[in-house]
Parts: C-alpha cells; structure tokens; sequence
C-alpha cells in the first residue's frame, strides 16, 4: 500500500507561530513535483506535539486537499490516551487521510498486553489502515516484535509499520512475524539501505523534506535491487541523514529548508529551538556534499 520516499513533513509557521497554509500548499507541491511517494503531516517532524487539536487536522486536511490524490496521505494520530487515539483516527479518516500513523502509548508505559489492547481499541473503532509507528527512542514503549505480528495477525487493518528503533535486524524478525506483505518502512534515513534490504519497501523521512529527489531516486534504485546505485546515492546523502539529527528536531531540517528554500517560514514553535551553532555548520557541509547548495 506505501513505499518509496515519504517526507514527514515539517510544519511551517509565520513568526507569530501561527499555521502557514500558503507555504505548507507550495511546500506539499514541490515535494509531489520532486517525486516523493506519499506525504505524513503532523507526525513528529511536524511538530505535531505543539498544535491543538484543531490544527492538527486543519493541516492534514490541507495535506489531503493540496496532494489531490496523487499520493497517499498517512496522517499522524497517535496519543498515549486510547480514547484520544479512537478520536484522532476517526479525525484523520475524516479529514480523508489514506491511513493514520500511530505510536504506541507514550509516558504511560503499558505493557505488551497494554499495547496490544491499545491497538485492538483503535482498530476497531476504525477501519482506516493504520501504520503502526515505533520509536522508544521517544515514547520509552516499545512494541515487540512478538506483539507487531499478533496485531498484524489480529486485525487486517494494520496494514505496516515505521520502525524507528535503529534495530536494522528487526526488519527480518518482523518479516517472519508478521508476513512478507506487511509494510515495513524505515523511521531512520541513515539505516533505509540495508533496511530495504532485509526486506523494508521504503522510509518515512526527515531528509526527503530537504532532499526529495534524491531520497526519492534512492528509494527508486532499492526498488529496482540497483544497489550501487543506491549505495552512490546513500553516500552522498549520508552525511544530510546525519546532521537532521545534530540537535533536537526539526530545528536541523527547518534551517536546512531555509538554506534550500530561502525565504521561507521555518519558525519552530517552543520548547523547540533554532539548532546551535555547531548543528548549523554540519548542515551546511552536508547540503554542499549531496549537491544542494
């Protein structure tokens, strides 16, 4: 159902903080221009944890309405409350979103029997495809693998997964888990080459927000098992991978727009902040080795 190259997509705001739709519009457009296989508003990248609830599905209406069609839309909509998560997917369906990605509980750190009973409420309130997100990195939970493939086995409208738990093996354990058709797509940039590999069919992705083209090119040449190809690209953007994530995100991504697309609103809204000195200057030499300014 998805693969390829899909930007989580950064949210723009003016300097006052407020949405701004006009660029998110043009923002969306170039990256369908550029070749991006599917669009994820409001996830992390997108600062999803700083916008109402009303804005939240504000802008993956507007996602859904700028693409058109021409790609899939896989709104975020998860929430450590299972009630908010049961309102947020029934929000992302109405919006027209093609599916939601969502994160197991986050603070609360269920068990794996919470986890399941979490994903059994959603899904049956629903019948939107879900990806499930899974990143311990953030939400201290982690779904196992055991539990990914009772809930894929359990529910068919749980259709995949982002795994962002930098654990490349897991992409094979869940393979075996939850069957060769269930979407496995990368939550790590600098891992997705030998993520595709073992089995994955694509990444949800910080760098693709600065480098569509070439992120969508790579993902094209792991499709097509041209994995010199792939392997040229990974290592020109590799060192872009690397500096998304040199301070707290999207600070790095918002001022490598702002180098790409200049001009254009990158304001972060608080606790995020513009990315140190340090960060800056390591963005800047990755964009001019993958060609970019």
């Amino acid at each position: 159902m998805f693969s390829g190259s899909i930007p989580a997509l950064v949210t723009p705001f003016e300097s006052d903080g407020s949405f701004a739709e006009k660029a998110y519009r043009e923002f969306i457009e170039w990256q369908i221009a550029e070749g991006s296989n599917g669009l994820v508003p409001c996830g992390t990248t997108g600062e999803a944890a700083t916008l109402s609830a009303e804005e939240h599905f504000h802008a993956v209406r507007v996602c859904v309405d700028q693409a058109k069609g021409r790609v899939p839309v896989i709104a975020g909509a998860g929430s450590n409350d299972t009630r908010v998560a049961i309102a947020n997917i029934r929000a992302a369906k109405d919006a027209g979103a093609d599916a939601a990605l969502m994160v197991p509980p986050y603070y609360n750190r269920p068990n794996q029997e919470g986890i399941f009973r979490h994903f059994e409420a959603v899904a049956n309130s629903c019948d939107l495809p879900i990806v499930l997100y899974n990143v311990p990195g953030r939400t201290v939970t982690d779904i196992a693998v055991e539990t990914v493939g009772r809930i894929a086995k359990a529910f068919p409208s749980v259709v995949g997964i982002k795994d962002a738990t930098g654990i490349i093996q897991r992409a094979s354990a869940q393979r075996i888990a939850a069957g060769a058709d269930f979407c496995q797509l990368s939550g790590n940039d600098d891992m997705a080459l030998a993520f595709n590999a073992s089995g994955g069919v694509g990444c949800i992705s910080v760098t693709a927000n600065v480098a569509p083209r070439l992120c969508a090119e790579f993902q094209a040449a792991c499709a097509d098992e041209d994995y010199t190809l792939a392997l040229d690209l990974q290592d020109r953007l590799f060192a872009l991978h690397v500096a998304m994530f040199t301070d707290a995100s999207p600070g790095p991504v918002k001022y490598a727009l702002g180098r790409v697309k200049p001009g254009w609103p990158l304001h972060l809204r608080l606790p995020m902040t513009e990315p140190n000195e340090a960060s800056r200057a390591a963005v800047d030499d990755a964009l001019v080795a993958a060609g970019l300014l």
